[in-house]
């Protein structure tokens, strides 16, 4: 029996942007999660990273040099809180910006906040309001790297 399409073919965005817009990697444990978001930030000109879990983000983001980092919070051997402090830690990696893309519970903002998180966003999330999320952390990286001043938490 052969498969048949019950919808045409459309994009999730009506156009795609050429030139990338910044470098995110994006941390999800979950393979479909980390899919969908790679393909949005990609439709909006973002090259786009992925790792599995925290541990699997702190071996490639010397390597990667990310803009922007969204971290799930629930993940095998290292959890998106733990990721997030060792990276604001480091000093190479102090003020690259980070989201969480979660649940977001007053816990996870709570604990997100004390490990030094820039930025939230619930899941179930609209593609549009993740495209807006990642945009706004790049950019002001970016504002803050012309200034001469590191990106990150605070800006």
């Amino acid at each position: 029996m052969a498969k048949t399409r019950t919808r045409g073919l459309r994009a999730t965005y009506s156009r795609v942007v050429p030139g990338a817009s910044g470098r995110v990697l994006v941390v999800d444990d979950n393979k479909v999660i980390r899919q969908l978001i790679k393909v949005n930030l990609e439709l909006e000109g973002f090259e786009v990273v992925t790792a599995n879990d925290g541990a699997e983000c702190l071996d490639v983001v010397h390597r990667v040099r990310p803009d922007a980092i969204t971290l799930d919070v629930v993940m095998p051997r290292l959890d998106g809180f733990g990721a997030a402090a060792q990276l604001r830690a480091d000093p190479r990696t102090r003020h690259v910006p980070v989201a969480i893309v979660s649940a977001c519970t007053q816990h996870e903002v709570e604990a997100g906040i004390a490990a030094g998180v820039d930025a939230f966003l619930a899941k179930p999330f609209e593609p549009a309001e993740l495209v807006r999320v990642v945009r706004r952390l790049v950019e002001r990286k970016d504002r803050r790297e012309r200034k001469g001043a590191p990106a990150g938490r605070g800006a």
